[in-house]
């Protein structure tokens, strides 16, 4: 059974998609960026667009039962791959070993510089 989960904490889905849905014990979050709840961009470093996509992921899998230690897989989006370094820094410092998968992919967004999506494990 799938379970839509949803929160005021993060921005909102900008289209026909839910913010996360849960199956079993696992959640797929949906892409978040550097966006408040109100889907306003934040952010002007790379550093505080990757703190704030990771709020909004936080927020999500908290929505959930879940929280950052509980991610299992992480899907990382750069507009420019040499942020690689700066990122790799960033969630050393924010999440816990073991660290999710992970795969980072370089892609053209516009107007911001990451999006994350993940999975979660949402013990009982």
């Amino acid at each position: 059974m799938r379970t839509k989960i949803t929160t005021d904490e993060a921005p909102p889905p900008a289209g026909p998609y839910s913010q996360g849905i849960r199956v079993g014990n696992l959640l797929f979050a949906a892409g978040q960026g550097p966006f408040d709840a109100q889907g306003n961009r934040t952010g002007i470093t790379f550093e505080d667009q990757v703190q704030a996509t990771l709020d909004n992921l936080s927020a999500v899998a908290e929505a959930a039962g879940s929280g950052l230690e509980h991610m299992v897989r992480l899907g990382a989006y750069l507009k420019d791959m040499s942020s690689f370094p700066a990122l790799n820094e960033l969630l050393e410092r924010r999440l816990t070993p073991p660290y999710p998968a992970r795969t980072t992919i370089p892609t053209a967004l516009e107007g911001f510089d990451v999006e994350m999506d993940a999975v979660f494990w949402i013990p009982e």
